[in-house]
Order: C-alpha cells, then structure tokens, then sequence
C-alpha cells in the first residue's frame, strides 16, 4: 500500500460518508502497531463507530487495545468535551458574577457552535501538545465525512484569523481576554496540518462517479487550506470473478471499472491503492487485520457459506416491502415534512430523491432539499419533474444572507464603531451555526402546505443541528412562559407525527444498523419518533450467482431481521440495482424495487 511508505506522525482518513474511512483507518493502525511502532488510533467524528469496529467500548479516554500491543484508541466524544469546556470557561466566574451574567454566559455556551469548537479543541491538543501525546510514533485520525471534516480542518486558520483580529470582550469561545493559550495553539495546528514531513491526508473513495467527483473537489479544498501531501485510496473494488456470467456482479464490475478510467483529472496524479471488496464483515481483529492484506482464495474459505439460510429466507425477503410502498402511506397526508437520517454513505441523497419523484409523480407538490455539506442532489436527480423543486442549504450562502440581514437591521442605527464591532463579530464562525438553523427553520415551514424531503448531513453532524434546533426551542419557551401566547418551534413540528416523518436509512450490514439504532435512540430522547427504516442497496434482495455477493447477502439476513423484528415500527427493502439509481425513471424503479426497468 502506498499510503503507508515512509508514513508520517499524523495520517488523516477522510471521504465521503459511508465509503469506509473507518475499517481502513482501523486497520492502518493495527498495521502499524503490529509493525513495533507506538499508535493513538483517534475518531474525530460526531457519530465514531470505531468501538463498534473494534467490539469494545473506547469512549472519550485514551485506552490501550489489549489485544494489539503498541494500540491505544481514543473517540472524541463532542458532548462531553463541550461540558469540560463549558466549566472551564464558567468555573472561575462562578460567585464572583452575578448569577444573571453568569446563566447569560452558559446560554452563550449551549449550542452546536460550542460543541464544535470543544471537540476542536481536543483535535488541535492532539496536533500540538507534545506531552499529550508522549511516546506515540503516529496518529492515525478517523475523521467524520467530507463536508463535516473540511469545517474542522479550517477552523485552526478561520479561528486563529478571528482571535488575531477580535476586538470584543467575548464570543462563543468564552471571554477573549483568556484565549492567548487558543491562538498559539490553533497557530501551531495550521503549521503541522501543512507541513509534509509531519502529515498526510488519504482521501478514501468508492469506484463510483459521483464518488470520485466529490473526493476531487475534497482534494482541491484541502490543498487550498495547505494540506497538499494527499494520497487516494479507492475502497470496495469488486474483483474480477473469472468464468463468472452472474449479470449483477458484471455489471457493477464494468461500472467500477468505468468510474476508474474517467477518473477526474485533478486525482491523476495522486499516488493511489485498491482495496478489493471483501465476502466478510469488517468488523473485529481478524477481519481488520485482512482489510489491507493481498486478496486470496482463502477469502471464501474462512467466510464459507454458513448453510443457515435457506431458499425460503430469501424468498421472504424478495416480498418485502418497497419503497413505494411507505411513499403511499406518505402521500395520503398531502403535505408534510419528511426527513431522511442516517450514516454516512448509507443512500440518504438517492432515497430521498426517490421519495421525491414518488410523490410528485402523483401529482403533489414536493420542495427535495439538503442539509448535507456534501450532498449533490442535482447530479442524482438529473432531470426535472413538474411539481418537484429542488434546493440546498448552503452554509455560505446562509451565512451571508444573515450576516447582511443583521448589518441591515441592527446595524442601520449604529454610529462606525458600533457597526464596525458588529461586523466584527459577524465574522466569527459562529455565524454559521445560527444562519444554516435558521435557512433550516425556513424550509421546514413550507411543509404546512407542501411534502418538503430533506436529505439531512450525516448522522453526527444533523444531531448538532437538532441540538441547536432544541437550544432554540428551550429559549423561546423561556421567554413565551409568561405570555400564554401560542407558539409552535422548529422542535416542536419534528415531534408532532401528523407533520414531521422520520425515515432512517441504513444498509444491511452490523456497523450501520447499529449506528441506525443508536440514531434512533437520541432521536427519541429529543422527543421524535422515526416513522420507518429504509435499508438499502441490498443484495439478498437481489437473485445473484456471484459466490462473494451471495456470502455477502446471507451475511445481510441477521441485520435485515433485526431491523424488521427489533428495530423499525415499519421498513422498505431497496435492492442493489445492476445501474446507479440517477435520473427520474432510475429513481422511480428504484422505490418500486423494480431491476428490468434500473437496466436501461
């Protein structure tokens, strides 16, 4: 693997949600570790799977692997690092300030901004403190999708451009006169992320175009922001099955391997590495252990056919339920919000599209929008639809409609240092927090009169947004108690079932669906019910020869029942089709589960 010659001290794996940042990222480690060298193995992501990877509990703590001698691990837990922050910016000012100022700087504190910068914080300790991180040889990042950890990767350079020019006595940060320690730390942050002898970014993709031309404009952002020394690794490449004529696994074959000869210019000339698909679930040691490894006979072997399923399991399953199925119970509302969930990678984009075109092809209207930094619902959609509009929540876009609506607005009265300040503070990156909630907050009104589909940032990352949602909610709660006035919040349409339905994406594999059920779990202690689950792209719905595709598809039966039995007060089932699902009659025989019309 090229990506592992000569390896620096720090290695970023980023990518798309969903494209497998986290087994490779895992298995580096192990590779590492396993070759005498001393590893911290670091997820950066809201939603980190890597204890579920590994099969044990890791947390915000620095703990060694035992299994894996030179192993340590450690998941950024942005809750609770936002809490640590939190005192140590309250602490000291607690009795000495009335207790009024005092609440007024923890409700300054309670957003997802603060969230953010905590678990920022700790990324750039990492990077930087060299007692913190004693005798690691490397540290490997698994970090949290594209759009999610470009954020992250500005922030030393757009934080330490805001403290270099602040002006004021306090931001989201806490009280500016004590942030000297922040700056030069975010200083030192921006000169190890650009300096190559120290770190390297692999960007991990699929051989799929609309994959491979998100990792383009990922490569050239990053390089902007001075993060230049970058590899490509494409991840899940189905092998060549010689003498094979199962029609499923051909096709994606020639796909792949057309994704792969258009590969954007901008990547030609990065150093690269194939990672082939593998029978077996890339969860615990030795199937990490395998991950980066030649691909050999024995693959089948030590993954053989366990002889449990049977004919009639898969006959049941091809009788599942559709998507188009859950679109009709939908559409008998005429007009509601619905929201697609879940991990990154899992299809979010494609089945919301889906749902989309389902309802419009009915005759209703329909707003599809997203909130993903990442997504490109054009390049799904790929045609127009009448009823059917379509747009995104762009982050800066949104934050330059609010900041010229508060310079309009507050600032009309201000003398030049009054709106020199307010600018001032308008720069802070904070901004974007309020101006994408409130684009949010827009959109979701529409839907007292139309369908409105949202196809939501992957999963860590849209929790932060209800969380900002439900700050919001709190806050204007406090201040209507005393009115008896009506008021309905953003937070309170999500938790009424009559306007809001919830759908939670997921494939039919151990990682996602476990991430899919610990999703629904704060979905629910936020007061919101998910209506139904969608699995996607499954392969025991589909009749296949291939030898890897069915050991893949009887490895997806237990996570299917679970999710039918255990998890989902109703579900879909969505096949893995011979062609991507883009375009309208694509996506149309992708809800009704259709394979001959997907073909064309």
């Amino acid at each position: 693997m090229k990506f592992l010659d000569q390896p620096p001290r720090f290695l970023f794996f980023t990518g798309k949600g969903g494209v497998g940042k986290t087994s490779i990222a895992c298995a580096t480690a192990i590779r590492l570790a396993e070759s005498g060298r001393r590893v911290l193995l670091v997820s950066t992501d809201p939603a980190s799977n890597v204890g579920q990877v590994f099969g044990l509990e890791i947390g915000n703590r620095i703990v060694d692997m035992a299994a894996v001698p030179g192993l340590a691990a450690l998941e950024i837990d942005p809750m609770a690092a936002a809490q640590v922050y939190r005192d140590r910016i309250v602490g000291p000012v607690r009795g000495v300030l009335p207790e009024a100022v005092v609440r007024g700087i923890e409700e300054q504190l309670s957003g997802a901004c603060t969230t953010e910068i905590a678990a920022f914080d700790e990324f750039t300790a990492l990077l930087t403190d060299s007692a913190l991180v004693a005798g690691f040889e490397h540290i490997v990042f698994d970090t949290a999708p594209t759009g999610h950890t470009i954020r992250l990767l500005q922030l030393p350079g757009a934080w330490s451009g805001f403290l270099d020019a602040g002006k004021g006595d306090a931001s989201c940060l806490g009280p500016l006169a004590g942030l000297e320690k922040q700056r030069s730390q975010y200083k030192a942050a921006v000169e190890a992320l650009a300096d190559p002898a120290r770190t390297r970014l692999i960007l991990v993709a699929r051989a799929q175009a609309a994959t491979l031309r998100e990792v383009a404009r990922t490569h050239e952002e990053l390089a902007a922001i001075g993060l230049r020394q970058q590899h490509l690794v494409i991840n899940g490449v189905m092998p060549a099955e010689g003498g094979s004529t199962d029609a499923l696994a051909q096709a994606i074959i020639r796909r792949e391997q057309a994704a792969l000869a258009n590969i954007p210019s901008t990547l030609q000339a990065l150093p690269r590495d194939e990672v082939g698909l593998k029978p077996f679930n890339l969860v615990g040691l030795p199937a990490l252990r395998r991950l980066l490894g030649a691909d050999d006979a024995d693959d089948m072997d030590n993954s053989a056919l366990t002889g449990q399923a049977t004919a009639a399991d898969f006959l049941a399953l091809l009788a599942a339920p559709n998507l188009a199925a859950l679109v009709d119970e939908i559409a008998t509302d005429g007009h509601g919000l619905i929201m697609l969930m879940g991990k990154g990678g899992v299809g979010k984009t494609t089945i919301a599209a889906a749902v989309a075109v389902e309802l419009a092809r009915r005759g209703l209207a329909v707003h599809l929008t997203t909130s993903d930094p990442a997504a490109h619902l054009a390049e799904t959609l790929a045609g127009n639809l009448p009823q059917l509009s379509v747009s995104r929540i762009d982050p800066q876009v949104e934050t330059e409609r609010y900041r010229q609506q508060v310079l309009k607005s507050k600032g009309a009265q201000l003398d030049a240092h009054g709106r020199a300040l307010l600018e001032e503070d308008l720069r802070s990156p904070c901004t974007e927090e309020i101006a994408v909630f409130q684009a949010f907050s827009r959109i979701i009104r529409e839907a007292h009169q139309k369908f409105v589909v949202m196809d939501t940032a992957p999963t860590g990352h849209t929790l932060l947004l209800l969380d900002a949602t439900g700050a919001y909610h709190r806050e204007v709660a406090r201040q209507m108690s005393a009115t008896h006035m009506h008021y309905t919040t953003p937070m309170m349409q999500l938790q009424d079932a009559k306007q809001t339905k919830v759908l939670i994406a997921t494939l039919a594999e151990t990682t996602p669906v476990l991430e899919a059920a610990n999703l629904q779990s704060d979905l629910r202690r936020a007061g919101i019910e998910p209506w139904a689950w969608v699995i996607n792209s499954s392969v025991a719905a589909v009749e296949s020869s291939s030898p890897l595709l069915r050991q893949r598809a009887v490895n997806e039966l237990a996570q299917i029942d679970a999710v039918a039995n255990q998890h989902a007060a109703r579900y879909a089932v969505v096949p893995l089709l011979e062609e991507e699902p883009v375009g309208v009659e694509r996506l149309q025989a992708l809800a009704r589960g259709s394979l001959d019309l997907a073909k064309g």
